[in-house]
């Protein structure tokens, strides 16, 4: 404890409630106390940014608890309708295939794909996180990047679907089999990379309201301005313009493609049609993002149902799929088939009986 002087001690005998005048002996205790505070502070900010960072999920709002066993319960459902829905389609893909018509069957082929992956981990992910309340690192990142990867893939794989539709390209020959393998291939990288940037840049942290790890911006706007009018860009408006043109013409009557009815790419319109419609709440929350200078994020409920609709677009496709009638009927031969051969009784011999 520092010591006063002796003229400080005989002006508080004489002014007991006069404030103590400063005097040279207080400055160094006034610089450590300051010092002190300053310690405090950092070791708060660095506990808060390793919170932000470290993804366990430790925020004060929560979910009320009616509303957490809802969400495990959607999620749930959706988990299972993506996971079982799309081995069924691959499995039907694969082993009824020549069965079917399906020329353009490498994007079907990179969007199921897609979907299953979305299930397993990204859906599969938000359940544990709504359970356990958070995500950890490293899992919290690995998450962050699949999911933009599988978004951006799904929507390249539909892109290029469209695409194959209008100019009536199979995906059997030769050049433009390579083609199309490249095309897939660049929608599924592009993802991968802008993904990594916000990993990298440290930008990732768990999101309550997304029941995942998501892109949070504290900093810089023009950071998020740069980022996200670059990957919305190459990796969205792009194939959505895509999207859009060859269904315009494709629906005009400009399509190469005359046999297009009993053929699978017949489901396109509604393959379209549903994942514009589950992918809108996550481009107008992150529009209301890029409007916002403060870099607050948008409503809590919006980025909620922006992560369910996505989710529940991974599950509505293979639904899509058996809209057709030859997929459809070879799937339930397939099934109805493998279910014969291990429940229907099998003839072994035939004894003649005299009455």
């Amino acid at each position: 404890m520092a010591k006063r002087d002796d003229a400080t001690d005989a002006y508080a005998a004489t002014s007991p409630d006069a404030p103590i005048p400063p005097s040279s002996t207080n400055a160094p205790s006034s610089s450590f106390g300051a010092y002190m505070f300053e310690i405090n502070k950092e070791d708060k900010s660095s506990t808060m940014s390793e919170g932000a960072n470290g993804t366990a999920g430790l925020e004060s709002w929560m979910w009320a608890e009616a509303e957490k066993w809802l969400l495990v319960s959607v999620l749930g459902l959706e988990m299972a309708m993506g996971v079982v829905g799309n081995c069924l389609v691959l499995l039907v893909k694969l082993m009824g295939r020549g069965q079917f018509s399906c020329r353009y069957w490498l994007p079907f082929m990179s969007l199921t794909l897609s979907d299953l992956g979305c299930s397993l981990l990204i859906i599969s992910g938000s359940l544990l996180a709504m359970l356990t309340g958070g995500q950890r690192s490293p899992w919290c990142e690995v998450v962050s990047l699949l999911k933009f990867a599988f978004i951006t893939s799904s929507i390249g794989s539909i892109a290029i679907l469209c695409v194959q539709r209008l100019m009536g390209v199979a995906s059997t020959g030769s050049f433009s089999f390579v083609v199309m393998v490249m095309a897939c291939l660049s929608s599924w990288v592009t993802g991968v990379l802008f993904g990594s940037i916000p990993v990298i840049y440290t930008w990732i942290r768990y999101d309550p309201a997304e029941m995942l790890c998501a892109v949070f911006w504290e900093s810089s706007y023009s950071d998020m301005l740069v980022y996200i009018l670059c990957a919305f860009s190459i990796c969205i408006f792009l194939p959505f313009l895509l999207i859009l043109l060859c269904s315009l013409l494709t629906a005009v009557g400009c399509s190469r493609d005359d046999d297009d009815e009993e053929d699978l790419s017949s489901v396109t319109p509604l393959l379209v049609a549903v994942y514009l419609l589950c992918y809108t709440p996550f481009v107008v929350s992150e529009l209301i993002l890029l409007g916002r200078l403060d870099l607050s994020p948008a409503p809590d409920w919006l980025r909620t149902l922006s992560s369910v609709m996505s989710y529940l677009d991974c599950g509505l496709n293979p639904l899509i799929y058996c809209s057709n009638q030859d997929f459809r009927e070879v799937g339930l031969a397939l099934l109805w088939t493998r279910r014969k051969s291990f429940s229907d009784p099998v003839l072994t011999g035939i004894t003649k009986l005299n009455l």
